[in-house]
């Protein structure tokens, strides 16, 4: 079996651990998995009641767990995870990277970045994402490559750009931007006609861009414009997700129809309801993705080794105590809480998603067992790919992880991967480069 192949070839993995990833944390011994010539689930049974075909490659997991790959609902394929530069985030600097990336020399790189990026996430595990903020359309490129088996990557639900308003959170390096419903309408159009599967909303200020201090979470979207997203992108059955660190930007964007709350807020009582029942959305009910990965560094790591500004560090205090918060109420509320982690951001490298399920035990009330469902099983349901992927149920994608550990005694088992399938195509050995300094900076601020 080569290291990545675009035929699948079927194969045994046998005697293995399997956690299938349930809220209550499950577990089968000794038991063997077939996956099929078309890369799916053909039978999860104890390895004695388990004839394998001849033809099956067998692959003998004595002292391995099983569970179903994870899933990161929040990414961004364009930067690795270093620290972002501030003198970048200042709305001159955005206008010479936007130049920049969208220029003759700057798309073959953007193509390349995202590539590697995506091939990053495989490797360590993650075999379903979605980006929320693109530069272009060089994710839905890549998305429509690796389903066609040309090359190895997780299932992509892509963003295209993202939605914001005239020098809003984002723009102008990574969105379309509209002053009006009509054009906020057109910019979604724009989007889908271009292949996007998944669409993002910048309903507030941030941290990365803010130039003063209450800017991050400060409303910038007006419902009506948000409205008029979520309506196109739902005639189409696309999600949408919607950057919010306020209680008023959570509010108005769950009013619009949200699906998603990336990051979040402290929530009251009118907004566990909205969350729970939301009649704009696209199936009645919104989720939260609370990224701790992406606020937390920010907090609890000196200045003077994260490089933000002043206002960052300021604007990051408020908004991290509000996500932390939103977290735990949502989890505690029995809400759809998911799992993602702003890939890319200052140190959120693209291979440390498991760090957020630890985040989730540590500071959101989770247990193991419902971080690793959350990242699964819930966050398959929340992007409405349930059907194919995020449990290993017979006639399922083949999306697999394969670990030395149980993850459900210890989450670090799911630092390194043993093996990684996904859509039935295995890769052998998963290696990711590490940055070192940033993956000691975190371990000392999260012991």
């Amino acid at each position: 079996m080569n290291r990545h192949q675009s035929v699948i070839e079927p194969f045994a993995l046998a005697h293995v651990r399997v956690v299938p990833g349930d809220e209550s944390g499950t577990v089968h011994n000794n038991m063997t998995i077939l996956v099929n010539a078309a890369g799916r689930i053909e039978q999860v049974a104890p390895s004695i009641e388990t004839s394998i075909p001849e033809e099956y490659h067998y692959l003998d997991g004595t002292g391995k767990t099983v569970m179903p790959g994870l899933i990161n609902a929040h990414t961004h394929l364009f930067a690795q995870g270093k620290p972002l530069n501030p003198k970048l985030a200042t709305p001159k600097g955005q206008r010479m990277l936007s130049q920049l990336v969208h220029s003759a020399l700057g798309k073959p790189y953007m193509a390349s970045t995202v590539k590697a990026n995506a091939q990053a996430l495989l490797e360590s595990g993650v075999t379903t994402i979605r980006t929320l903020g693109d530069v272009g359309y060089e994710v839905v490129d890549l998305r429509e490559k690796i389903t066609a088996g040309e090359v190895p990557g997780p299932r992509i639900l892509a963003s295209g750009p993202l939605l914001a308003i005239p020098e809003g959170h984002g723009a102008p390096l990574i969105a379309l931007t509209s002053s009006t419903p009509e054009e906020a309408r057109d910019c979604a159009l724009r989007n889908i006609d271009h292949g996007v599967n998944a669409i993002k909303i910048t309903a507030t200020g941030g941290v990365t861009d803010a130039q003063k201090i209450g800017e991050a979470g400060s409303p910038q979207m007006s419902v009506e414009q948000m409205r008029a997203i979520c309506d196109a992108a739902h005639e189409h059955g696309i999600i949408v997700g919607a950057h919010a660190q306020s209680a008023e930007g959570v509010r108005r964007a769950l009013k619009a129809g949200v699906d998603t709350i990336e990051h979040g807020s402290v929530l009251d009582d009118e907004l566990i309801a909205l969350f729970r029942h939301n009649p704009d959305s696209l199936r009645g009910y919104s989720a939260l993705v609370p990224t701790l990965s992406a606020g937390l560094p920010l907090t609890m790591i000196d200045q003077k080794v994260t490089g933000i500004t002043d206002i960052q560090l300021e604007n990051s205090r408020t908004v991290v105590e509000g996500m932390v918060a939103g977290a735990r109420q949502a989890h505690e509320a029995g809400l759809e809480v998911g799992v993602g982690t702003d890939t890319g951001m200052t140190f959120v490298p693209q291979y440390a998603t498991w760090r957020e399920l630890v985040l989730l035990v540590r500071f959101a009330g989770f247990t193991p067992a419902q971080a690793i469902h959350a990242a699964t099983q819930v966050n398959a349901q929340i992007l409405g790919v349930d059907d194919i992927t995020g449990s290993l149920k017979v006639g399922k994608a083949a999306d697999l992880l394969v670990l030395s550990a149980n993850p459900l005694e210890d989450l670090h088992a799911l630092e390194r991967p043993a093996l990684v399938v996904a859509a039935g195509r295995p890769v052998f050995r998963p290696n990711v480069e590490r940055f070192q300094h940033i993956d000691a900076l975190l371990d000392r601020a999260y012991e």
